[in-house]
C-alpha cells in the first residue's frame, strides 16, 4: 500500500515545537501536532502513522466553522493491514507479564499528565467532551488491574483482538472506558472512533506507543463507524466488538454484523433520558443549582427529566426562574434540529405545559434559549424521546412510589440523580429504580471503579470496575478462537413461520403418549390446540406428541413470569438457595422417572442416564450455594463519600436449550438464571424435548413460585422469533443453529437484549459435565446486571 510513515516519537515532536509569542502553550502544542501531520490525518497501524494516498477524506471543522483537519476513510486494504498488525500485537501482548503491562499504563498516565493541556486543547478544537484528569485516573485504575489480573481473576484469559467502535457524538472518556480495560487485560485493540474523536484518539495512540506499548497492540482506523465496523468484524482475527455511542448507530452495527459469528456489545451512552428526582427533604437550592448545570451544559451525552415532589414544586419553580433568567441561547447543530425543538415545545404546550425561558426564542437560526417545561405530560415526546435542544421537562409526583414509577417510565436505564437528606429514602429509591448508576445528592459522578450496566434499553454489557473487565476475558478452559461465519441470506420477516408437520405413521404398535407444556405453574396444551410428533432417533415412527407452542404461548409465559419475578428477586439469597436445594431434592426423589426418560428418549444407557441425573442434582446444589456467596460491596472511591455496587437480576430470560445432555444442560442454565433472581422461559430441543418435559413433574414437586419457570415446546425457530420480538424479555440464551444466531443478532435491538449465543454442535458433551468454577461463574455473570450507588459526604 502506498503511504508515508513518521519515525519521530511523540516526545521528539513535542520537543521541536516552538510557541509563537501570541499563542498559549496548550494551543501551540495542539496546533503544532496538527501541523506536524499537515492537518491531514491518516491511520495509526503497527505503532506508526500511515497516510495512504487516494483515500476519500472527511473534513473536520470547529464550532465556528473553521477547518481543523481532515481524516482518511479506511478501505478493505487498510482493514486487512490493521487486523494483521493486531494479530502481531496479540503475540507481543501475550509475551508481556502483568507487571510489564501495568508499567506501560502507568507510564502513559505520567505522559498524559504532562501533555494534558495539548490533549484538552485538541479535544476542544474537535468539539469533543473530555477531561485529561479523568483519563489519567482511568489509566491508574486499570494499571492496577493489569498488575493483579492473574492474582485476583484466576482462570480467565484475554479474549483476543478487540474492536472498539464509537459514534460521532461520543466523548473521548466513554471511548477510552472500552479501550483501557481491554489493553489492561492483555488484548490488542483496533479503535474506530467517531470523526470528532479521531484526532485525540490518534494522539493518544502515539502517546501509548511512545510509552512502551508493543507495536500493533493499539491501532486506529478512521471512517464511517458502522460501515468500517462491519468490515473489521468480518476479519477472522477479531474476537469481540464493543460499541459505545448513540443507539441508532449501535443498532445499525448489530444488523450489519449479524451472522458473522463475532459477539457484539452495545453501550448507548448518548441520548438516554435520565430522571432527576427532588424530594421535599432535599436541599432545594443545591438541587436546583445542580439540575441547571446538568440539563443546560454545553456538551452533554444524556437528557434529564426533572421530577419534583408536589409539596416543594412552587419553591423549585421559583428558583428555576431565577437561575434561568439571563442565560444565553444555546447553539444547536443545525436549523433542522431547531425545528425538532420547536415541535417538542409546541406539543408540550398543547398538553398543558408552561414555559420558563431566559428570553424569547430567535425567529430563525440554530439557537434556542434554555427552557423548562413545567407540568409536562409523562407520555410527551419531550420526556420519552427528547430532542437534543436545551429543554428540561418538569413533572410532579406525590410520594416515593410514584416517583419510582415515573422514573422507570423511560425506555432507558442509564442513570438517575436522587436528592434527599433522608438516607433510607435515598437507598430505597435507588434500589427500586431500573438504572445502572444512581447518584445521591449529586449527578454525573464518574470513576472507573464504579461498575454499571445499561438496564432496559441502555446497553448489553457492564463497564467500569472489576465487573467491566470480564467482557474482555474468557474462561481459560474454553476455545481460544471464535470461528467466524458467513451471514446467510435470511428473510427476517418470515423467519420462524410455522410449517405443517408431516404425518408419520406409528409403527411401534403402541399408542404414542401426549405430553403437556408448563406455563404459570400448570401443565397445559398449546394455545393453538395443535400438537407435533416427536420421532424415534431413526425417524421411523412417532414416539410421542408434544404441544406446538407459538407466540401466544410465549406471551402467556411472559405474563406469568413478570408477575412472580419481582417478588422472587426481592427474596433473600438464603430463601432462594433453600428453594434450589428443595428442587435438587425433588429431582433426587424423581430420579427413577428421569433416568427412564433419558434412557428411552435420549438414547442413553442406564448407567449414562444415572450419571447425568447425579450430576444434575449436584449442579443444582452448586447453584443453591452460589445464591448468597457472590455479592457486591463498597468501592474505594478517591473522594469523600461511599460507593456501593451490587448485582441485580435481568428480569425474564428466554433459554433455547441444547440437544446434548438434555437434563444436565437444562438444570445448569436454569440454575444460573433462577439463582440470580430471574424468571425463565425454557424451550427444549425440538428433536428430543421429552426428558425436559419429564422434568416438569420435578418442578411441580418443588416450592418454586408458579410462573418462575415455564416450559414451551414446538418449533425452535418459531419460538425463537417469539422470544426475540417480546419487549419484556431482557436476555436470550440460545443453543441452536447459525441461522437462529444471525436472526437474534439482527432482531434483538429494539429494545436491546443481552444475548448469549452458541452453536450446539460446537460444544462437546464435556462442556456440561465439567464443573469448573470459572465456567459456572461465566454463566452466573450472564444472569446479572450491575448497579452502582454514589453517596457523597460533606
Amino acid at each position: 500500500m502506498a503511504g508515508s510513515t513518521s519515525t519521530k516519537t511523540v516526545f521528539e515532536i513535542f520537543e521541536s515545537m516552538e510557541s509563537p509569542p501570541t499563542a498559549s502553550p496548550s494551543s501551540a502544542t495542539a496546533q503544532a501536532w496538527l501541523e506536524q501531520r499537515s492537518r491531514s490525518l491518516g491511520f495509526f497501524i503497527d505503532g506508526k502513522f500511515v497516510c495512504p494516498v487516494e483515500r476519500q477524506r472527511c473534513d473536520l471543522t470547529d464550532s465556528k466553522g473553521a477547518a481543523v483537519c481532515s481524516t482518511a476513510c479506511a478501505e478493505d486494504e487498510d482493514v486487512s493491514q490493521c487486523c494483521s498488525s493486531a494479530l502481531d500485537g496479540l503475540t507481543a501482548m501475550c509475551s508481556l507479564t502483568c507487571d510489564q503491562r501495568a508499567k506501560v499504563l502507568l507510564r502513559l498516565a505520567s505522559v498524559l499528565g504532562q501533555h494534558g493541556q495539548c490533549v484538552s486543547e485538541l479535544c476542544g478544537l474537535c468539539g469533543v467532551s473530555t477531561s485529561p484528569s479523568v483519563l489519567v485516573r482511568m489509566l491508574q485504575f486499570y494499571s492496577s488491574w493489569a498488575q493483579l489480573r492473574d492474582t485476583l481473576i484466576p482462570g480467565w484469559a484475554p479474549i483476543g483482538v478487540v474492536a472498539v467502535i464509537s459514534s460521532d457524538d461520543c466523548s473521548l472518556c466513554s471511548l477510552m472506558l472500552k479501550v483501557f480495560p481491554a489493553l489492561a487485560m492483555g488484548n490488542p485493540v483496533v479503535v474506530i472512533p467517531g470523526q470528532s474523536c479521531a484526532p485525540p484518539t490518534l494522539l493518544l495512540a502515539q502517546l501509548f506507543t511512545a510509552s512502551g506499548l508493543p507495536a500493533g497492540a493499539l491501532n486506529v482506523l478512521t471512517g464511517n463507524a458502522v460501515t468500517l465496523g462491519a468490515k473489521v468484524a468480518q476479519n477472522p482475527s477479531i474476537q469481540y466488538v464493543a460499541y459505545t455511542g448513540n443507539k441508532q448507530d449501535g443498532v445499525m452495527l448489530c444488523k450489519a454484523t449479524a451472522g458473522m459469528g463475532v459477539p457484539v456489545s452495545v453501550t448507548p451512552c448518548v441520548g438516554a433520558t435520565c430522571p432527576f428526582i427532588i424530594f421535599d427533604s432535599a436541599d432545594i437550592d443545591s438541587a436546583v443549582d445542580e439540575v441547571m448545570e446538568a440539563a443546560f451544559r454545553k456538551k452533554r451525552e444524556v437528557n434529564w427529566v426533572l421530577y419534583v415532589q408536589e409539596s416543594v414544586v412552587d419553591s423549585v419553580v421559583a428558583r428555576l426562574k431565577m437561575r434561568v433568567a439571563g442565560k444565553e441561547c444555546v447553539a444547536l447543530r443545525s436549523e433542522a434540529e431547531r425545528g425538532l425543538v420547536d415541535a417538542a415545545v409546541q406539543e408540550a404546550q398543547q398538553q398543558g405545559a408552561t414555559l420558563i425561558q431566559s428570553c424569547t426564542p430567535p425567529s430563525s437560526g440554530a439557537l434556542y434559549p434554555p427552557t423548562v417545561l413545567c407540568g409536562a405530560a409523562a407520555a410527551s415526546s419531550c420526556v420519552v424521546s427528547p430532542s437534543a435542544g436545551p429543554l428540561l421537562p418538569l413533572i410532579t409526583f406525590r410520594g416515593n412510589t410514584e416517583a419510582v414509577t415515573l422514573g422507570n417510565h423511560s425506555p432507558h436505564g442509564q442513570a438517575a440523580s436522587i436528592w434527599t437528606e433522608e438516607l433510607t429514602l435515598a437507598l430505597e429509591t435507588a434500589n427500586s429504580l431500573s438504572v445502572g448508576s444512581v447518584w445521591v445528592n449529586s449527578h454525573s459522578v464518574f470513576d472507573p471503579c464504579l461498575p454499571a450496566s445499561g438496564h432496559k434499553d441502555s446497553g448489553t454489557c457492564t463497564d467500569g470496575g472489576q465487573e467491566g473487565l470480564y467482557q474482555f476475558l474468557r474462561p481459560s478452559s474454553c476455545s481460544s478462537v471464535i470461528v467466524h461465519s458467513t451471514p446467510a441470506s435470511l428473510d427476517y420477516a418470515k423467519f420462524g413461520e410455522s410449517v405443517a408437520s408431516p404425518i408419520i405413521p406409528n409403527e411401534s404398535g403402541s399408542a404414542p403418549q401426549f405430553y403437556l407444556q408448563f406455563v404459570g405453574g400448570k401443565p397445559c396444551k398449546a394455545v393453538s390446540g395443535r400438537s407435533v410428533p416427536v420421532l424415534t432417533p431413526g425417524g421411523e415412527s412417532v414416539l410421542a406428541y408434544v404441544p406446538d407452542g407459538g407466540r401466544k404461548d410465549v406471551r402467556n409465559a411472559v405474563e406469568a413470569a413478570i408477575k412472580v419475578q419481582p417478588g422472587w428477586m426481592k427474596k433473600s439469597p438464603t430463601a432462594r438457595a433453600q428453594s434450589l436445594y428443595a428442587l435438587a431434592k425433588a429431582l433426587e426423589a424423581k430420579r427413577r422417572d428421569i433416568v427412564v426418560s433419558l434412557s428411552s428418549h435420549a438414547g442413553l444407557s442406564v448407567d449414562e442416564a444415572e450419571n447425568e441425573v447425579e450430576l444434575s442434582v449436584n449442579r443444582l446444589t452448586v447453584w443453591a450455594a452460589y445464591c448468597d456467596k457472590v455479592r457486591g460491596g463498597s468501592l474505594p472511591m478517591p473522594r469523600s463519600g461511599s460507593a456501593l455496587s451490587f448485582p441485580e437480576a435481568l428480569g425474564v430470560v428466554g433459554v433455547v436449550l441444547p440437544e446434548k445432555n438434555p437434563i444436565l444442560s437444562m438444570v445448569t442454565l436454569l440454575g444460573a438464571a433462577v439463582a440470580t433472581g430471574n424468571a425463565v422461559i425454557l424451550v427444549p430441543n425440538q428433536e428430543n424435548p421429552l426428558p425436559v418435559l419429564a422434568f416438569i413433574q420435578v418442578l411441580q414437586a418443588s416450592d418454586l413460585p408458579a410462573g418462575l419457570v415455564n416450559v414451551i415446546t414446538g418449533s425452535r425457530d418459531q419460538l425463537t422469533a417469539a422470544l426475540a420480538n417480546h419487549n419484556v424479555i431482557k436476555a436470550i440464551w440460545y443453543w441452536g443453529g447459525a441461522e437462529g444466531c444471525q436472526y437474534l443478532q439482527y432482531t434483538c435491538n429494539s429494545p436491546l437484549k443481552t444475548l448469549r449465543l452458541c452453536s450446539d454442535k460446537n460444544k462437546p458433551s464435556q462442556y456440561w459435565t465439567r464443573s469448573l468454577p470459572v465456567l459456572l461463574e461465566d454463566l452466573w455473570r450472564s444472569g446479572v446486571q450491575w448497579k452502582s450507588v454514589w453517596i457523597p459526604t460533606a
